[in-house]
């Protein structure tokens, strides 16, 4: 990413669960054209992914994650909302930190977002203690498998899911942090 690129991360709070939810759907609407059914993406995801992120926004615990959002610059009005990422410590798992979301809005991919989030959750991650980063990425989801793997994550098990009514393959991607 240029070091000319005018983008910022902030923190999210609970006012931005419509903000969340429109950019998950979106992402999900665009990402997942082949991979969930069409029904779904186009008539329930919408409201799914609202009452997702106003539970999960409002839910307790917030200490123990990080929801980020990525926004561009726009000179002359508001920074545009471009990605977020959510990562959250999960005390039982023998995988470490959950990087439970890590969306970039299809116009604005490849600039560094995704990378500049994934930083941010790593850091956090470290500042919390801890040794290792997990996530689940759709089995079929090649684009993100490929970025994942550009990062430096490895594939260590893949999950029977279940989402918009079929079943799926979650695969299981770890990273282990660098000592600081």
């Amino acid at each position: 990413m240029s070091t000319a690129t005018p983008l910022t991360l902030r923190p999210a709070t609970i006012a931005d669960a419509p903000l969340l939810a429109a950019m998950h759907a979106a992402s999900w609407q665009a990402t997942y054209r082949r991979l969930l059914p069409s029904a779904f993406l186009e008539n329930e995801v919408n409201a799914e992914r609202d009452a997702y992120w106003r539970a999960r926004m409002e839910a307790p615990g917030a200490q123990r994650r990080l929801v980020l959002i990525a926004e561009l610059a726009t000179p002359g009005a508001a920074p545009t909302p471009v990605g977020f990422v959510c990562v959250e410590r999960q005390p039982e798992s023998p995988w470490g930190v959950l990087l439970d979301n890590l969306h970039a809005l299809p116009a604005h991919q490849g600039i560094g977002v995704g990378k500049r989030l994934m930083e941010a959750a790593q850091r956090w991650a470290r500042d919390q203690g801890e040794a290792q980063l997990y996530l689940y990425v759709l089995d079929g989801n090649t684009p993100a498998i490929a970025f994942y793997e550009r990062q430096g994550w490895e594939l260590s098990g893949s999950e029977p899911d279940r989402m918009g009514g079929v079943d799926i393959t979650a695969l299981r991607y770890v990273y282990r942090l660098a000592a600081s």
